[in-house]
């Protein structure tokens, strides 16, 4: 990188280098400015800098029990096809149709061709397929897109998972993906296929791909906002994510620095990133930038060093050694740990000029350093000694026959061969704490917490830097009885900011809200107040994703974790319908061990013991999980599920929909476009479901606001187009006692009795005339709050619900269950009779009606309700 570059300043002076260099000798953390300084050290300071930042690198290593030890992948690449829909200015990769067919190859590399490479490798000792390829390329090559509708693919990322599946069955290789861009659904689809991934940032500098001219200018993939996000969406996925920087493109200092300190704020945020590498530019013939100059060996160590010194120790850092002209030991002297994939067959197909070093004169090199070579898997030591949820159970068995238990290095002589991919082999088996739904009342919960409470939900001090913002407060413009003037006269034509007046209203104004909610409420559902006869069955609350509200995911080896067998589902739904019920809802923790087809088991066992029960079952969240794993799309899994015997769906895991919210709630749950993709397919297919908001955490009214109009395009689009939609909305006030983002002080407690009056009465007027049915949450609320929401606007109280585990694992007081007669009361206490609903807010069967009178509907005389 030379001073031909837009943006370059002066050569920093003799006294910000010394301090910047003192700060590093030091240990100081370094900002943004003394970054940019470090990476013009040159000479003598330059050697400072690398001193300094190879003590760092030894220390981390020293803790890491590695010490003195350069690793590598001994790897095959394989470059599943060239075709891309970016234009990047230095690429020789990337190429057209035109001279594929030219040259006799196919748009994509044939499976064949795949596993010919693959076999090979694995005969040299190989443990890693490296698979590369463009960007979506069936989004700009219609050849592209005829290649996989010929061979059955749906998409590029589909036949990726399909060769992934493959090399692990057939070969043993353990495939590591680079397809690019990727959504957070893509990483669902291809994690349980591979134990690692990975994406180069290459830069922030937003105006290289903005700006005529600019390298990244004309690549839609290489905005650096969409990049991040793929990086974060990796964090959330928990995939071991290798990422880094290209230098030397037209960034300037200050840009590169930021891009370090961007992919320090991933890696802090969600402890994901498995290795970084700093690849130096270098001009190939026959591109855009055939002339720029390449990236000088000392921008090179610079870089390497001033990465070292800002990721710290424990980061995995490495530059490839092919680019570097055999100057292995500056490099080493600089802070790398690694050397990345090296391979003894296939070149780098993306710099295929520079061919890789023999791995023994690599070792020979390392030596000469005082570092001993040794070889690792695609994915770091690291991140298979976690193991859940960062290694995919299907995954297992493949890592176990490459890996050293001991140091999670790969066993060189392990014999690299093929094994079954396939589901785990505990399936639904009974374990655990399965009578938590008796004991949460009687008992309580063992801790307060998960004993991974500081590791499984990313990192709290970065959480609470980035929940700041969406805190703040709206400032209220509307003039509040202007608002509820209007609100009165059409409720459909409130402004934003009217609402959000309303939102925020208190004292006489929200006595004024509630009852003009109140009375529209009348006016379009009667005074009826409905109630469901139903029970909940959660099946499992082992879950790895790592919701920070959530209280009732478990680790498989936590004292309260359990799993329940397809027979004690049954079981319990047979119960539910002999007292009454006409409705289980069943949801469930995202077990890593249970397949994608287990939701179809849980509904068929339902509906082959009870015939007549609905099953509203399945929150969003849970059909991607069921599409991903099983590889069918969300509406090829829906469609699979209701002919399994699913009614219905639950529109929980909404939360609040909007990622400003969502990225602080959850770690890795799916993100709003996803949850809004489901529940309208769902919708399409004639699967209706209800709608939520849990709110009162790390949210505001206009959040809620956001939500509200979210769901009332959603229903209006349905209704527009013959379809019913959503049945209802149902508030959800947040339960904050043992909420891990409560108990790390970063939620407040709950939302206060203004909020729920205002969130109910708002419901009811921004829903209007889309989703005519509001219910209140007995369950959250207790018998008082939920008359009083009764009396804001709410017209359903829900079900009897009999058991009720999340709530309570949350630190709900108000019990588990509610009989037929104690709903009816809540009714009375706001002054309304009640009325018995099925799911679709039908009229009951008398048959269940008399059943549930009989039994008042719960089954407290049953208990406990399975062998202890």
């Amino acid at each position: 990188m030379t001073d031909h570059q837009p943006g370059r300043p002066g050569r920093p002076t003799e006294n910000a280098m010394r301090r910047a260099l003192k700060r590093a000798r030091g240990g100081v953390a370094l900002d943004t400015g003394e970054a940019a300084v470090l990476l013009q050290a040159r000479g003598d300071d330059l050697k400072d800098l690398c001193a300094s930042a190879a003590r760092v690198r030894d220390a981390g290593l020293e803790a890491a029990g590695r010490p003195g030890v350069i690793t590598y992948s001994k790897s095959v690449f394989i470059p599943l096809t060239k075709l891309c829909r970016d234009k990047c200015h230095y690429c020789t990769f990337a190429t057209v149709p035109g001279k594929l067919r030219r040259a006799g190859h196919g748009m994509f590399m044939s499976p064949d061709e795949v596993l010919d490479i693959a076999r090979r490798g694995a005969e040299l000792g190989c443990k890693e397929a490296l698979i590369t390829l463009g960007d979506k390329p069936e989004d700009r090559w219609p050849e592209a897109r005829e290649w996989l509708e010929a061979e059955g693919y749906d998409d590029t990322i589909a036949y990726v998972r399909a060769m992934a599946i493959r090399i692990l069955e057939e070969t043993g290789l353990l495939p590591h993906l680079n397809p690019g861009v990727m959504t957070w659904t893509d990483f669902q689809r291809l994690k349980p296929v591979a134990p690692s991934m990975g994406m180069m940032l290459e830069t922030t500098a937003t105006r290289l791909w903005s700006e005529p001219g600019g390298p990244h200018y004309g690549s839609p993939d290489k905005e650096p906002a969409v990049r991040l996000r793929v990086l974060e969406d990796a964090g959330r996925s928990s995939v071991p994510f290798t990422s880094g920087l290209l230098i030397g493109i037209g960034e300037n200092y200050e840009e590169r620095a930021d891009s370090l300190f961007a992919l320090r704020r991933v890696s802090r945020a969600y402890h994901g990133i498995q290795e970084l590498i700093i690849q130096n530019f270098r001009a190939k013939p026959d591109t855009a930038m055939r002339g720029m100059p390449d990236a000088e060996l000392d921008d090179l160590v610079a870089t390497v060093a001033v990465a070292r010194h800002i990721m710290g120790p424990s980061a995995c850092l490495q530059a490839p050694p092919n680019l570097v002209a055999g100057e292995y030991a500056r490099l080493i002297g600089a802070g790398i740990d690694d050397w990345g994939g090296v391979s003894p067959l296939t070149p780098d197909h993306v710099n295929p000029e520079r061919p890789w070093p023999q791995i023994e004169e690599l070792a020979e090199r390392s030596a000469a350093e005082g570092f001993r070579l040794k070889q690792r898997l695609a994915i770091y030591p690291e991140f298979v000694q976690r193991g859940e949820p960062w290694l995919d159970p299907r995954l297992l068995p493949h890592v176990r026959a490459l890996v050293d238990p001991d140091t999670g290095l790969a066993r060189e002589d392990a014999v690299v061969e093929g094994h079954p991919w396939q589901e785990p082999d505990e399936g639904f088996t009974a374990s655990g704490r399965t009578d938590l739904h008796r004991t949460i009342d009687t008992e309580g919960r063992t801790g307060d917490r998960r004993e991974d409470f500081d590791e499984v939900y990313g990192d709290w001090e970065a959480l609470r830097e980035a929940a700041v913002p969406g805190m703040v407060p709206s400032r209220i413009d509307a003039d509040v009885r202007q608002a509820l003037s209007q609100a009165a006269d059409d409720p459909t034509k409130l402004t934003d900011d009217e609402a959000l007046a309303l939102l925020h209203a208190d004292g006489p104004a929200l006595d004024a809200l509630t009852r003009i909610a109140d009375e529209l409420r009348r006016d379009v559902v009667g005074d009826d107040v409905t109630y469901i006869v139903t029970r909940n069955i959660n099946f499992t609350n082992v879950c790895y994703t790592g919701c920070r509200f959530c209280a009732f995911a478990q680790r498989r080896t936590d004292a309260d974790a359990y799993t329940l067998s397809l027979d004690q589902v049954a079981d319990r739904a047979e119960q539910a319908w002999e007292v009454g019920a006409v409705e289980v809802c069943m949801q469930g923790g995202i077990h890593p061990d249970l397949p994608g087809t287990a939701y179809f088991d849980i509904a068929r066992a339902v509906k082959e013991r009870v015939p007549g029960m609905h099953v509203h079952a399945f929150s969003p969240m849970e059909v991607v999980n069921g599409a991903t794993r099983t590889g069918l799309s969300i509406r090829e899994w829906l469609t699979s599920a209701k002919e399994a015997g699913l009614g219905s769906i639950p529109g929980t895991a909404a939360e609040i929909l909007d990622d400003e919210v969502r990225w602080i709630l959850t770690k890795g749950k799916l993100p709003t476009a996803t949850w809004i993709e489901v529940v309208k397919t769902a919708h399409e297919l004639g699967i209706r479901s209800s709608s939520t908001m849990m709110y009162g955490h790390v949210d505001q009214p206009r959040h809620w606001l956001g939500h509200f109009r979210t769901l009332a395009r959603i229903q209006q689009a349905a209704l527009e187009s013959g379809r019913q939609g959503f049945t209802e909305f149902v508030t959800l006030p947040f339960i904050h006692t043992n909420a891990p983002v409560y108990l790390a002080g970063i939620a407040r407690p709950g939302p206060t009795t203004r909020d729920n009056r205002a969130v109910t009465a708002m419901a009811r007027l921004l829903l209007h005339p889309h989703i005519t049915n509001i219910q209140t949450s007995w369950v959250k609320l207790g018998a008082e709050g939920a008359a009083e929401m009764l009396r804001s606007g709410a017209n359903d109280l829900g079900g009897t619900l009999m058991e009720e585990t999340i709530s309570r694992m949350a630190g709900s007081s108000y019990g588990s269950y509610r009989s037929v007669q104690d709903l009816i009361a809540i009714a009375e206490a706001a002054g309304r009779p009640a009325k018995p609903r099925t799911t679709l807010y039908g009229e009951v069967p008398e048959e269940r009606v008399r059943a549930a009178a009989a039994s008042d509907g719960h089954l407290p005389e049953l208990l406990p309700l399975l062998p202890d």
